[in-house]
């Protein structure tokens, strides 16, 4: 009996730590479960946590894109482009482009002539409202636009026209931003000397805000060095903007000859010419509309301000590449060096013209930094973009060819600039008056 007493009770102590375990497996498995929902809560929580932050993200970006652009760029390009393709039944819109009272602003107005026009005596005269472009007063604002200068127009297509115009008030005099009328005269009484201009325009890509297009919205870029005629998108910004107004000038008519990025990240620039004359001003001018017109259908702003950003950045200019005909022969040299000694002593006047503010606007720029000049001071160099005269290597060592002046602002009239540049180095002007040709 005692012997079945002992195996029961073994039995019963067995099944007690089988139970035992069991329990303890259980409560193991528990906190295992446990730990397991813990986990996925966190992971949920994490995912939960990244969503919100995508979205915040992509809010955000949203928000910046929307303040960077205009309005207009964000219109359906594809709804416009069916009514552009419809037939003109022989008609042809001609867009009519002047200079504003504030000698740097472009404005235009379409009409509609019967017939297309095969030069630019078949472009009417027309009017405007100049009490609205600061050009004239409410009580007689009528002002005239006489057609100059006519191109093909990019926007529009053929047969229609972009027409440059100048303005003159209503007693038929020049309006007081109207530069071309004296440049044109200057121009005529120095023909024979056949004198060639080429133009750099340096422009800033802006959003609508007025920030730098594609600069970090609190902070700047990283410091100057890889923009300059740079590739990637880490180093350019709106390169397809550049690339379209390239194309539209062409198509126009205009005589670009080239683009580049500049040293400013969002900076880039466009060269015009060889041009003679009165030529070159009214292809620059009509290479700005036409700028202005691609950023307006890309949503953005290009300014010619001469220094958009202050601190440790580039400012713009209109480098003035010149030549006469002297020049340009074997031995032009001597007559380049005599042209520079002219300009050294006519500095004052020239600043004064270079910028549509009387020199303001430079003051800015001309610093002697930012391969720029002193503003109060005259120097010449070869190779040397810190002068305000550079001779081009190759033309020292060929002895013949042109040269470069450095201080005109992007913002510069350009019909003022190479009228200036032939009164002091063909002209012999001196000091800062200048001498009425009108009854010439």
């Amino acid at each position: 009996m005692e012997v079945e007493v002992k195996v029961e009770m073994e039995m019963e102590m067995e099944m007690e730590m089988e139970v035992e375990m069991e329990m303890e497996m259980e409560v193991e498995m528990e906190m295992e479960m446990e730990v397991e929902m813990e986990i996925e809560m966190e992971v949920e929580v994490e995912m939960e946590m990244e969503v919100e932050m995508e979205s915040r993200w992509r809010w955000r970006w949203r928000a910046v894109a929307a303040m960077s652009v205009s309005h207009s760029s964000r219109l359906n390009k594809l709804v416009r482009e069916q009514y552009m393709r419809l037939p003109q039944d022989g008609r042809v819109q001609v867009t009519y482009v002047w200079i504003d009272g504030s000698g740097e602003g472009v404005r235009c107005k379409s009409r509609t002539l019967d017939k297309e026009p095969k030069s630019i005596e078949d472009v009417p005269e027309w009017n405007f409202d100049g009490s609205s472009t600061a050009q004239a007063e409410g009580s007689n604002s009528d002002m005239f636009l006489v057609p100059v200068c006519m191109f093909r127009d990019p926007f529009c297509l053929d047969p229609n026209k972009l027409v440059l115009c100048e303005v003159l008030k209503y007693n038929r005099k020049p309006a007081e931003t109207n530069l071309r009328h004296t440049c044109k005269k200057v121009m005529d009484l120095v023909k024979d000397s056949h004198p060639w201009f080429g133009m750099e325009q340096e422009y800033t890509l802006l959003g609508i805000n007025g920030h730098p297009y594609g600069w970090p919205d609190n902070g700047f870029p990283g410091p100057q060095g890889p923009y300059y005629c740079g590739v990637g998108a880490d180093k350019v910004y709106g390169r397809d903007i550049v690339e379209s107004h390239y194309k539209a000038c062409l198509y126009a008519g205009v005589k670009i000859c080239g683009t580049n990025a500049e040293v400013m990240p969002s900076q880039w620039e466009f060269q015009v010419g060889p041009c003679e004359g009165i030529e070159m001003g009214d292809h620059l001018w009509m290479a700005r509309f036409i700028l202005h017109r691609v950023c307006e259908d890309f949503g953005v702003v290009a300014t010619l301000d001469p220094k958009p950003m202050t601190g440790n950045w580039n400012g713009a200019g209109c480098h003035t590449n010149y030549s006469t005909e002297e020049m340009r022969r074997e031995g032009g040299l001597k007559h380049i060096e005599a042209a520079i000694e002219k300009l050294s002593k006519r500095h004052d006047y020239h600043i004064c013209v270079y910028d549509p503010r009387g020199g303001r606007d430079n003051s800015r720029r001309l610093t002697g930094h930012h391969e720029t000049s002193n503003i109060f001071e005259f120097s010449a160099g070869v190779a040397n973009r810190g002068a305000s005269i550079r001779i081009p290597r190759q033309v020292g060592q060929d002895g013949y060819g042109y040269f470069e002046d450095r201080r005109p602002a992007a913002n510069c009239d350009p019909y003022a600039v190479t009228e200036a540049i032939m009164r002091t180095t063909v002209l012999n002007e001196t000091g800062v008056e200048t001498k009425d040709y009108a009854e010439h």
